[in-house]
C-alpha cells in the first residue's frame, strides 16, 4: 500500500497526462523522475487510472530498460548492448564493470553504482560506449572504465 503523499503525487501525474493517447510511458518516466524508481505500490494505481490491468502496467515497467524497480545508486553506468558496441568490445567491458563492481546487471555496488545495459547510445562509430552519469564516452576500453569510475569516486 503507497503512502498517502505518495498516492497523492501518482493522482497528480495521471492527472497531468489524462486524456493522452498512450499515457502509461509519459506516466511512468514522471513516476520514476519524482521517485527515483517505479515503486510496485504504485502500479495498481496507474492501472486504475487508466483502466488497464495491473499486468499491462508490469509488462511494461518489465519490458522497458530504462524503468526501474529500485531506486538507482549514486552513480549510474549504462554500457551499451547493442551489435556494433559488442563487436567493438562491449562485451569484455561488462564483463569488467561486473567484476569491479560485484553486480550483475540492474544491481547496485556496495560503492553505490548501479549497472544498466542500454541498446545504443547512438555513437555506433566510436564503439564500445557508455554513459556515466550522464555524460556519454566512446571508445571505452577496459583501463579507461577504471578511470572512469576511480574519478567518479565510485
Amino acid at each position: 500500500m503507497p503512502e498517502p503523499s505518495q498516492t497523492n503525487r501518482v493522482a497528480e501525474i495521471c492527472q497531468a497526462h489524462a486524456g493522452r493517447e498512450g499515457a502509461l510511458l509519459p506516466i511512468l518516466h514522471a513516476v520514476q523522475a519524482e521517485f527515483g524508481h517505479v515503486p510496485s505500490e504504485t502500479l495498481p494505481l496507474l492501472a486504475k487510472a487508466l483502466a488497464v490491468t495491473v499486468a499491462e502496467v508490469q509488462g511494461v515497467v518489465s519490458f522497458y530498460h530504462d524503468f526501474r524497480a529500485a531506486p538507482a545508486g549514486r552513480h549510474v553506468l549504462k554500457i551499451c548492448r547493442a551489435e556494433a558496441c559488442q563487436a567493438m568490445g562491449a562485451v569484455a567491458l561488462a564483463e569488467a564493470a561486473k567484476a569491479r563492481l560485484g553486480v550483475d546487471w540492474h544491481g547496485t555496488s556496495a560503492g553505490g553504482v548501479t549497472l544498466e545495459p542500454v541498446f545504443c547510445l547512438g555513437l555506433c562509430a566510436a564503439a564500445p560506449a557508455l554513459m556515466l552519469n550522464g555524460v556519454l564516452a566512446a571508445r571505452v576500453d577496459v583501463a579507461r572504465l577504471g578511470e572512469m569510475l576511480a574519478e567518479a569516486g565510485a
